[in-house]
């Protein structure tokens, strides 16, 4: 019994998916995508030599657009620009619910972020502009702004 090409480009375009999930580096998606397209030309009768050529062809082809895409993606991430809850200090705030050194809501960027002063002796009312010290756990540190 013989296996059709189209099913063996078939099960290593999934082998390298899978292996993909597990390393994350990017390459072995671009192959299992070349295999993919490989064995929708296997399927349509090309004979092996023409495969392979497709094969290499659509892994260069991959390397070639997505290649600058992550290099992009890199520069941007070594670029040493804040993110994530590092992103919201320094920003200004606005006071939705009165905030004490043990409680309340501020609004930062459409986010609405639970709240505290520094120091007990500081009370900042609704509808104050406050700025971003630094966020502890979930919640926002925050000092009245004039």
């Amino acid at each position: 019994m013989a296996v059709d090409m189209w099913v063996i480009w078939l099960i290593v375009a999934v082998g390298l998916v899978v292996l993909e999930v597990f390393t994350l580096t990017a390459a072995l998606g671009i192959l299992g995508g070349a295999a993919l397209i490989t064995a929708l030309s296997a399927g349509l009768g090309l004979p092996l030599p023409l495969q392979l050529v497709v094969f290499s062809g659509a892994a260069v082809a991959g390397v070639g657009l997505l290649g600058p895409v992550a290099r992009r993606h890199l520069t941007a991430s070594r670029s040493g620009a804040p993110f994530g809850v590092d992103a919201v200090v320094g920003k200004p705030g606005y006071v939705v619910q009165e905030v004490t050194c043990r409680d309340g809501r501020v609004r930062i960027g459409g986010e609405e972020w639970t709240a505290r002063t520094v120091d007990d002796s500081v009370v900042i009312p609704a509808g104050a502009t406050v700025g971003v010290l630094h966020i502890d756990g979930a919640t926002a540190v925050v000092y009245p702004r004039e």
